[in-house]
């Protein structure tokens, strides 16, 4: 699995929370057909904007920050964005009680 972090810098403060809601629900029609995209989390704080991104695989992730996208995102927010991606092979899930090695569970917790 794969983890993009996306930061959108922007002046002015944490934006209010019905706008984000507003915009990001939108958005989801940009995100919901991208290949291997298995979940887009939403970000809002005071320094800005982003999102955390979860890939199944590096080619999928690769495939969707390609070299034009930081072009886009900056057509779309009028300023240019970070990116970091992480290979993420054990997650911890309190909810499902258990602890995953590249998505296979390992052990309950």
């Amino acid at each position: 699995m794969i983890i993009a972090i996306v930061r959108i810098p922007m002046e002015g403060g944490k934006r209010p929370k019905d706008t984000v809601i507003e915009q990001s629900v939108k958005s989801t029609e940009i995100y919901k057909d991208v290949k291997g995209l298995r979940r887009k989390y939403y970000l809002n704080s005071e320094s800005g904007g982003g999102g955390v991104y979860e890939f199944a695989t590096r080619e999928a992730a690769e495939a969707w920050f390609h070299d034009g996208w930081a072009d886009w995102m900056e057509g779309r927010f009028g300023v240019r964005p970070t990116l970091e991606i992480y290979d993420n092979n054990v997650v911890l899930d309190n909810e499902a009680g258990e602890v995953r090695v590249d998505g296979k569970a390992l052990q309950t917790v």
